[in-house]
């Protein structure tokens, strides 16, 4: 059975569960920086975009793999998709399937030797920053605004599966939702951790004119970040009576749906929920309930254009 998110992780200051935690952390944090590494994977005819995050879950990778492989379609690189096969994971493995050639494998290492004897270029991981068998030439850190850090303790007392202080070492990180106060992040960054790249991006709808604002809607989820998948739908009127919160890539079984679908009868509601939990309901179900899709608008597409431009003249 999976387990939610602990609430304690997103609290401004530690509490006491977390305090408790601390000394695990700290010798995890000890592990990872000295787990060595080896036969690190270098392929010159293939360049590697990593798009990871430090804050677990939630933070929009998918997203932003699929807007990269958008550019590269756009500048006519042959680029691909790599993803690291977890059982749990199969609606965005669908996903990416849906935009780009995708390698699944239980090694990413593997995966990249198949994608280069295919002739792709370019390759891009959907997670894996954490995985230190590859070498990869440009890696970005994705953030959701209003997560951010958490408590900025790493995993099992915080959210981070590393120290905040490798942000130095990636270079680029990108922020999805909300940018009302740029210049106070952007002034943290550099304060915190130097030079970076910041790049800002927002969740947009793009099938809004499917739905009838004037119904009331039930709406579940069970991604990293529930709560910024509700405030889109406040955001552009929906009118939502209940709302159903499951864990992180939670495989939905039929009596589940059921209780869904039996729920929003008794509420005279319409289904909606985000499209990774659209391809976990079961084709059966989904003729019910209704999909909401969204792309990422980036901000500084013009700077994250040019990066991909010189990686792939650079093969």
């Amino acid at each position: 059975m999976k387990l939610k998110k602990p609430k304690f992780w997103d609290y401004k200051k530690p509490n006491f569960l977390s305090n408790f935690l601390f000394p695990i952390s700290k010798f995890y944090e000890l592990v990872l920086k000295f787990q060595p590494t080896k036969n690190i994977k270098k392929i010159n005819s293939i360049k590697t975009i990593c798009v990871g995050n430090i804050y677990i879950g939630g933070t929009g990778k998918t997203s932003f793999s699929i807007e990269l492989m958008k550019l590269c379609d756009k500048m006519q690189i042959k680029a691909c998709f790599i993803k690291k096969f977890y059982s749990d994971q199969i609606d965005e493995q669908k996903l990416l399937e849906k935009f780009g050639k995708t390698f699944i494998n239980k090694s990413r290492s593997k995966a990249l030797d198949e994608a280069a004897k295919n002739g792709f270029k370019i390759a891009i991981f959907d997670d894996g920053l954490q995985d230190k068998s590859i070498l990869y030439d440009i890696s970005f850190v994705c953030f959701n605004k209003k997560n951010m850090f958490g408590n900025k303790r790493i995993i099992p007392s915080g959210p981070l599966r590393e120290s905040l202080d490798n942000l130095t070492k990636y270079k680029n990180v990108l922020i999805s939702g909300n940018q009302n106060n740029q210049l106070s992040i952007k002034s943290f960054f550099s304060e915190n951790f130097g030079k970076l790249n910041l790049f800002n991006s927002s969740y947009q709808p793009i099938n809004l004119n499917n739905f009838n604002l004037e119904k009331t809607y039930l709406v579940f989820s069970g991604i990293g970040n529930h709560n910024t998948f509700l405030e889109m739908l406040t955001q552009n009127k929906f009118k939502i009576v209940k709302d159903l919160e499951y864990p992180d890539h939670y495989s939905y079984s039929k009596r589940d749906i059921k209780k869904i679908l039996e729920l929003a009868k008794s509420l005279n509601a319409e289904i909606l929920t985000t499209e990774k939990d659209y391809m976990r309901i079961g084709e059966n179900f989904q003729k019910e309930i209704n999909c909401f899709k969204i792309s990422l608008k980036i901000d500084q597409l013009d700077e994250i254009n040019n990066k991909i431009k010189k990686l792939y003249e650079s093969i």
